[in-house]
């Protein structure tokens, strides 16, 4: 069993569904994805966050089995994001957003965070994801998560990024406008011809397209009746799509359709309440009937 490293935002959410809302609850791509990877092996975050940061919530993360000496704690506020979703809820509309000390973050991976074998680039600047990527020690497996911000305002650090990694997460409208493809089988080809080894292709409630050189796969997402709070669920996927590889320390054909659907159930618990509150109740059990259910639905 291996170690993920994971680097990216950890944050104080305030949320408005038509379902309800939430003021101030833990948040951020590194968080949700270190907790959802926590379930399949143990992992070390980078981030940082404000002395104004409950400690609460330090104590709740180490409690998942999630290294802290990679969180810097720095004079000043929390990172925080108000968003608001309407019935629709794969479009999030931000009301505010203050970097607070996230605007400052330069990631410094601790020593004995450098060797270790699988890596998350959660969603941030593509130029500090480059740095972290020079300071590990050959990783075996580097997925990263990007946004149209970044594909905005600095595509030639992405598209230089894109070649050093193994895996690239991108939902659908961030896939046609890197590539300008809006058929997303064209997209996803497009991107593999960019550099990475493989290419996962979120769709939200329409599920996911993964790409390699060799062959395609697609899932849909877990049939659900209840969704109260989408946010954080892509980056749920990414923690638990890399968990599973990193315990299982394998890379095949295999590994990688079931480290997919794996990665959809953990999603799939997510968005079924705000913010960590469904992930923090789960059991390994709830997640195995979960998986075992989306194969029978997609037999066939």
């Amino acid at each position: 069993m291996s170690r993920v490293l994971v680097v990216g935002s950890v944050a104080l959410d305030s949320v408005e569904t038509p379902y309800g809302s939430q003021e101030e609850i833990l948040g951020g791509s590194a968080t949700y994805a270190s907790v959802s990877a926590s379930f399949f092996t143990p992992v070390n975050l980078v981030g940082v966050v404000g002395t104004d940061f409950p400690k609460a919530y330090l104590n709740l993360l180490k409690k998942r089995n999630i290294d802290l000496e990679g969180l810097e704690v720095r004079k000043g506020e929390t990172f925080r994001w108000k968003g608001r979703y309407g019935y629709d809820l794969n479009v999030a509309f931000t009301l505010v957003t203050e970097l607070n000390v996230f605007e400052q973050f330069n990631p410094r991976l601790p020593e004995k965070y450098c060797g270790l074998s699988h890596v998350f680039l959660a969603n941030i600047d593509p130029d500090l994801q480059l740095s972290v990527l020079k300071q590990l020690n050959h990783p075996q497996f580097v997925a990263l998560d990007s946004m149209g911000f970044w594909i905005e305002k600095k595509k030639r650090s992405l598209l230089q990024l894109l070649k050093k990694v193994d895996l690239a997460l991108l939902n659908d409208q961030e896939a046609r406008m890197l590539t300008g493809n809006t058929n997303l089988a064209k997209a996803g080809k497009e991107l593999i011809r960019l550099g990475p080894q493989m290419v996962l292709i979120k769709k939200g409630e329409h599920g996911v397209l993964f790409f390699t050189k060799d062959f395609v796969f697609s899932t849909p997402a877990y049939l659900l009746e209840t969704i109260k709070d989408p946010t954080g669920a892509g980056d749920t996927f990414a923690g638990g799509f890399m968990g599973y590889l990193a315990k299982g320390k394998k890379q095949d054909v295999a590994s990688i359709r079931k480290a997919i659907i794996y990665g959809s159930v953990m999603a799939s618990f997510s968005v079924e309440d705000f913010g960590l509150n469904r992930l923090l109740t789960l059991k390994s059990s709830d997640i195995q009937k979960r998986f075992n259910e989306f194969k029978l639905f997609t037999r066939f």
